[in-house]
């Protein structure tokens, strides 16, 4: 009976570790074989060993594409967090219409990046401009996306305004764990809201704050959608992240080994990220 049992468990997952190890194992193998070689996407190749990593350090475009990513990914993983807590705090307090509001809000990560992308480019090009010059407004009179110093505040925007839904489902999943006899016995000291948010709320989240820090600088760090559809890297590669460099120049600028090695270098970075950022909050969770 147990062996039954096994092999049905078995059969359940087979599918999914297929999957897993056609679109995500042998790809990555893949692509850290072709690192170590000079392959262009086509036709023959030569072994180079690490010189593809090598020459990553010396590459002025690759350097300035991770500081960029960098930036694009601190911005947003803050922001991310701080608005959709404060969405979540919101929707989980006793208002109208709760559910309908639960439901408008998550629409955005519904829709495709590239799509919502293609929506922002019209308003940042069109509406945004055509608005701030019949209000008198300069600054914004021409689109930010044809500038080198705002263009990824509009792709910021983009990325953030996308996705807070999905953090906000977890921040509410978390209010939801919290006991209402905290609340009531913090109110009977005569805590303030803000003391109650410090000193209760918030130690009490660390768990999903820690999902949510983790989960929002991986998808920030691998910004592509929004790029793509809004500056597509411009302008003067001012917006090129890591990802849209190892796409663009890897499959179009025949430097598929090249890429293949930043591909690795990059793989490297977001798991070291990840691995940081959960050493910190497991140990702040101890702390507490």
């Amino acid at each position: 009976m147990k062996n039954n049992k096994t092999r049905t468990y078995m059969l359940m997952v087979l599918p999914a570790l297929i999957l897993f190890v056609a679109f995500n194992t042998i790809p990555l193998i893949t692509g850290a074989f072709y690192s170590l070689t000079n392959y262009r996407g086509y036709g023959t190749y030569d072994f180079v060993g690490l010189r593809n990593f090598a020459d990553l350090f010396q590459d002025s475009r690759v350097g300035k594409s991770y500081l960029f990513t960098f930036k694009y990914a601190i911005c947003g993983t803050i922001l991310v967090n701080v608005i959709s807590l404060i969405i979540a705090m919101g929707l989980n307090s006793k208002i109208k219409f709760k559910s309908t509001l639960r439901g408008l809000y998550f629409l955005p990560n519904i829709l495709g990046g590239l799509v919502v992308g293609y929506i922002f480019s019209f308003i940042f090009t069109y509406i945004l401009p055509t608005a701030a010059k019949a209000a008198g407004i300069g600054f914004l009179s021409s689109s930010i996306l044809a500038s080198e110093k705002w263009a990824w505040v509009g792709v910021l925007i983009v990325g953030v305004w996308q996705t807070v839904a999905m953090n906000t489902i977890i921040y509410i999943s978390g209010l939801q764990t919290i006991p209402g006899d905290i609340y009531e016995a913090s109110s009977i000291d005569g805590a303030g809201r803000w003391v109650t948010f410090r000193k209760m709320t918030l130690p009490l989240l660390v768990p999903f704050i820690s999902t949510n820090l983790i989960l929002s600088t991986k998808n920030m760090l691998m910004v592509f959608d929004q790029i793509m559809s809004l500056t597509k890297g411009g302008p003067a590669q001012s917006t090129e992240s890591i990802s849209f460099l190892i796409y663009k120049n890897g499959m179009d600028g025949g430097q598929f080994g090249f890429q293949s090695a930043n591909a690795v270098i990059f793989f490297i970075v977001i798991v070291t990220f990840s691995v940081v950022q959960l050493k910190l909050t497991n140990k702040k969770e101890e702390q507490l």
